[in-house]
């Protein structure tokens, strides 16, 4: 885990107290629970865990945090006061104690040496600069996707992880389900032949710049804080219909649609099929329901809304000289000959469960190595997004410079790289 000058002095504690009750001989009385026995987690190996933007879709990943016995949850930020206490009481139901601190503003949570990890489940607005701010703390992460607005935001969040030595993990739970980790095997170790096409479903195509809704009454800060919740993006008046939902909040300024919600898990599953590589080079136009973009080494990767075996949502195809696979979140995958299973048996787990991911980034924040959803793997995927999004706003073909990230000769292009950020959230 993540050690933590507090972390190192409870274990330090425990033995010393054991010493010093040895040499004196006073009957000392220690809770099985505080030595590990009877089946607990001792306090030297829990993993301490804050969590920042606990929505709808935070609940859901505070839920697979509160499954694993070596977490302890110490602490919700929220800009919604309904959260905050919400959070609060199913913490202290599961932990059975009152320690859940509530914060409005993520700096105070940050500022807490206890914690080891943080769950970044905010909207997409914030997810890169709260990721950032996170690791400069000396913190390691789960964070939830789409992880960055831009370009420019995939290549800080990944820089900064490697400066920092951060665990990173985001939230791309489907790298953790045993028939898409077997799918990307088959397309990564050649049992499919050469690779030539790998698709990945958008969920809708659109391209569209963030507005500004009615202006109505704001909210005390203590009930909602409008301007944290705007944070880096421009400011607009306050909209109940912008507060939930996505919204603006996909961008800021230029809004990714399917492309970049659903590519976040789709286009990651094909960039893992593909070697976690660099992302193409060169994206089309959409045409006929479709967006080409090519990788360096000839190797397509096709954004499709149609033509999907029925298996579930989230649908990727792996497709060689040799062979294809095709898999979705029913749990189920259709391959093009049986031989390809070489006599396995790939469990089916359907829903897209987030557990196993969770753990695989718990495992990861022990062991310092890095999970299957690392900054770097994200950073790639997202940056594919990215320009197959410019390419659908300008509705024309850009070429993507995968040495320094940016278009060749296109000055248009270029300056969707990256968005003016509201002060003081800078990166």
């Amino acid at each position: 885990m993540a050690i933590t000058r507090k972390t190192v002095h409870r274990r330090n504690f425990l033995k010393s107290t054991a010493a010093v009750g040895a040499a004196v001989s006073l009957p000392t009385i220690i809770p099985s629970s505080a030595l590990g026995l009877d089946g607990a987690v001792a306090p030297s190996e829990r993993i301490i865990v804050g969590g920042i933007g606990i929505g709808n879709r935070g609940n859901y990943d505070l839920g697979c945090f509160l499954q694993q016995s070596d977490v302890q949850f110490a602490a919700v930020c929220d800009i919604k006061e309904t959260r905050r206490i919400s959070v609060k009481k199913t913490v202290d139901e599961k932990h059975g104690n009152d320690n859940c601190a509530m914060y409005r503003d993520f700096r105070e949570l940050l500022d807490r040496s206890d914690i080891d990890a943080v769950l970044i489940a905010t909207g997409p607005n914030w997810h890169a600069t709260a990721a950032i701010n996170t690791a400069l703390a000396g913190k390691d992460m789960y964070c939830e996707k789409p992880c960055t607005k831009n370009i420019a935001q995939s290549l800080a969040l990944a820089e900064t992880m490697r400066r920092t030595a951060r665990i990173f993990q985001a939230g791309t739970q489907r790298r953790n389900l045993p028939h898409f980790a077997f799918a990307c095997y088959l397309a990564r170790s050649g049992k499919l032949g050469k690779l030539k096409k790998v698709y990945a479903h958008p969920a809708g195509m659109q391209a569209m710049t963030s507005g500004w809704l009615p202006a109505e009454p704001e909210p005390s800060k203590e009930v909602v804080d409008w301007d944290t919740y705007l944070g880096p993006a421009a400011w607009r008046p306050f909209n109940a219909k912008q507060l939930n939902g996505f919204h603006f909040e996909k961008g800021g300024g230029l809004v990714g649609g399917g492309v970049l919600e659903w590519g976040s898990h789709c286009v990651d599953l094909c960039q893992w099929a593909v070697g976690d590589c660099p992302p193409p080079i060169e994206y089309n136009a959409k045409q006929d329901n479709e967006l080409v973009a090519t990788y360096q080494d000839g190797c397509q990767l096709i954004f499709r809304e149609k033509g999907w075996i029925p298996l579930g949502s989230c649908p990727v195809r792996f497709e060689g000289e040799t062979g294809w696979v095709e898999a979705g979140d029913s749990g189920k995958m259709v391959l093009s000959s049986p031989e390809l299973l070489a006599g396995r048996t790939v469990e089916e787990i359907g829903g897209y469960p987030a557990t196993f991911h969770v753990r695989d980034f718990l495992d990861c924040v022990k062991s310092r190595s890095q999970p299957k959803g690392n900054a770097q793997a994200a950073a790639r995927a997202h940056i594919a997004c990215h320009a197959a999004n410019v390419a659908l706003f300008l509705n024309r073909q850009v070429k993507l410079n995968i040495d320094t990230m940016e278009f060749i000769n296109d000055d248009e292009a270029n300056r969707l790289r990256s968005e003016a950020l509201r002060e003081p959230w800078r990166i």
